[in-house]
């Protein structure tokens, strides 16, 4: 049976369109430039996977709320802005098939952009007086900036193994699955065990989905970014790393000169994911994957049966078995 989305969020439909609602009400601004630009950003969403999980954690263990509502809205606002700050970043005139902020309104105006989401995603928290909420997904701003700071420094020097790997991805976007599932079970609960073990299940599907996202350089299909763009960024990801890790010296310095200096050079990029395919670095990461996904699925089943937990399990499915 094929998941879709649409089947997914059933037990919460009605929930979701409430908080697009508020959610697009939190983006207003009275400045014109800046309601243009959200405006194009609400029309180009995507899955909108981390609210559902904010959702979902909610009501797997209680009556979804306004505090929830407030913990979706936040997670949406704080991710959007980091996801513009990342175009810039990373020089990207497309996110989701659509052009980025920055291709369309230059890196002043998106960084600007990104910067109004992240403070309007922390002053909904400090108006309806949800410290809590604020302080988990603060948290994990702050350790998404660390990861990719780290990532960048390890990039450098090409001394990064599955260790590193997976401390970075763990920082930089676990840590926020974590967190939007931690938000949305602390909206309807506070009992800081149960709020423990969301987090731990949060995490894993982060590590999923990241290993997950990370397979879609080596050639799986399109979803909106030029295969081998991690190699061609200088980024060793798991696949890779395992790769290397199995291979002979003058294998591994060959890769690594390529890596480092022929990133620009399709042909050599190729040759690259080759290498890591012949090594069964996307056998090794995909079972890396299953791994975590199952750890996720076996917190969740903790957890007293009902609908929001299916839907979770559902949900964790299809992150790790979508095609884009």
């Amino acid at each position: 049976m094929t998941l879709t989305l649409t089947a997914i969020k059933r037990p919460i439909e009605t929930e979701m369109q409430e908080f697009e609602l508020r959610f697009r009400e939190a983006m207003r601004s009275k400045v014109a430039l800046l309601d243009r630009i959200t405006y194009y950003i609400a029309h180009r969403k995507g899955k909108q996977m981390r609210p559902m999980f904010v959702l979902l954690s909610a009501r797997l263990l209680g009556e979804i709320n306004d505090s929830t509502y407030t913990a979706a809205s936040m997670v949406e606002l704080l991710h959007t802005g980091t996801l513009v700050h990342d175009d810039v970043v990373d020089d990207s005139d497309k996110r989701r098939g659509f052009f980025s902020i920055n291709a369309l309104w230059k890196n002043k105006a998106a960084v600007l952009v990104g910067d109004y989401f992240l403070s309007k995603g922390l002053l909904i928290a400090l108006e309806a007086e949800e410290y809590r909420l604020l302080q988990i997904l603060t948290e994990a701003i702050k350790m998404m900036s660390e990861g990719e700071l780290q990532q960048m420094a390890k990039a450098r020097k090409m001394d990064i193994g599955e260790e590193v790997y997976l401390e970075v991805i763990r920082k930089k976007t676990a840590s926020f699955f974590a967190a939007a599932c931690t938000a949305g079970a602390a909206s309807v609960t506070r009992d800081e065990e149960v709020l423990k073990k969301v987090h731990e299940f949060g995490d894993n599907i982060g590590m999923a989905f990241q290993i997950k996202d990370d397979l879609f350089d080596y050639g799986q299909k399109k979803i909106g970014k030029p295969i081998g763009i991690d190699i061609r960024e200088k980024k060793l990801t798991l696949p890779l790393i395992y790769a290397l890790q199995n291979a002979s010296r003058s294998e591994k310095r060959r890769i690594i000169y390529y890596v480092k200096n022929y990133g620009h050079k399709t042909e050599k990029v190729h040759e690259v994911i080759n290498f890591a395919i012949e090594k069964g670095g996307l056998e090794y990461a995909t079972r890396k994957m299953h791994e975590y996904r199952q750890k996720a699925i076996d917190i969740l089943n903790e957890f007293e049966a009902n609908d929001a937990r299916k839907s979770l399990e559902q949900l964790i499915m299809f992150v790790t078995e979508r095609s884009k």
